[in-house]
């Protein structure tokens, strides 16, 4: 794992966006198309904004993201696809393809369908944040390490739904949906290069335990310690916990 602090969240975004699209690139040259995986949540504005300025041929570009709630329509403030069309997608009309988790239909169903798609791509850059508590994607403490399938029905934690509520999705604990279908461990850790952005002083444990604490599916971001190729940009805040 590399390891980056900048002075503010716009200089991060800026720096991860300009590493993954020179990812991708890369891979347009050698293999004729790219194969994205994106996040959403408030981690991830500066980067996606900084990302379709980019000089990419997003026309070689396929996108996969991440994880969605089961049962939330897409009309939600909080839907992922809402967020993923309003600041990437519609940003970008000449991309290939843009392949969404669908929360609003059967979720075993879902789960097996992008499964299908995704194993028939493989996934050069993947961008992706840490949650306040140590999550990647949906999959919270104790995340599952062992499972190889592309995404799993996941049941979310208290502090994940705290999350979404102090980061002003959803205005109160009782509306944030129990259930989502997330990306698994397994599929991030096979991208080629992750790219994760953590910005803001409430992740600062999350990373510190990420990055100085033992590999621990209680810690679930800790596992991107044994990706060859991982980069993790923070800003100031996000590194304050740290002691190396």
């Amino acid at each position: 794992m590399k390891l980056t602090i900048y002075p503010d969240k716009i200089k991060m975004g800026d720096e991860a966006a300009r590493c993954a699209s020179e990812q991708l690139q890369q891979a347009i040259l050698s293999r004729g198309e790219a194969n994205l995986i994106l996040a959403t949540g408030a981690s991830q504005f500066e980067m996606l904004q900084s990302l379709v300025m980019r000089e990419v041929n997003w026309s070689k570009v396929n996108v996969f993201h991440l994880d969605e709630y089961i049962g939330l329509p897409i009309t939600h403030p909080a839907s992922f696809r809402k967020y993923l069309m309003e600041r990437f997608e519609q940003k970008l009309p000449g991309l290939r393809k843009f392949n969404y988790v669908n929360g609003e239909t059967d979720p075993g169903a879902e789960c097996q369908r992008l499964g299908k798609l995704i194993s028939s791509k493989p996934i050069d850059v993947a961008c992706i944040g840490i949650g306040e508590n140590g999550h990647l994607a949906f999959n919270d403490p104790p995340a599952d390490f062992e499972t190889d399938e592309p995404f799993l029905i996941v049941n979310l934690d208290e502090a994940c739904r705290k999350q979404q509520v102090g980061e002003g999705w959803f205005a109160s604990l009782a509306e944030v949906p129990r259930q989502a279908i997330s990306m698994s461990i397994m599929q991030i850790m096979k991208s080629k290069a992750i790219i994760c952005t953590v910005p803001d002083a409430r992740k600062a444990e999350a990373v510190k335990n990420t990055v100085e604490g033992p590999v621990t599916n209680r810690v679930p971001a800790s596992i991107l310690q044994m990706h060859p190729h991982c980069g993790l940009f923070l800003d100031e805040p996000a590194a304050g916990k740290l002691n190396k």
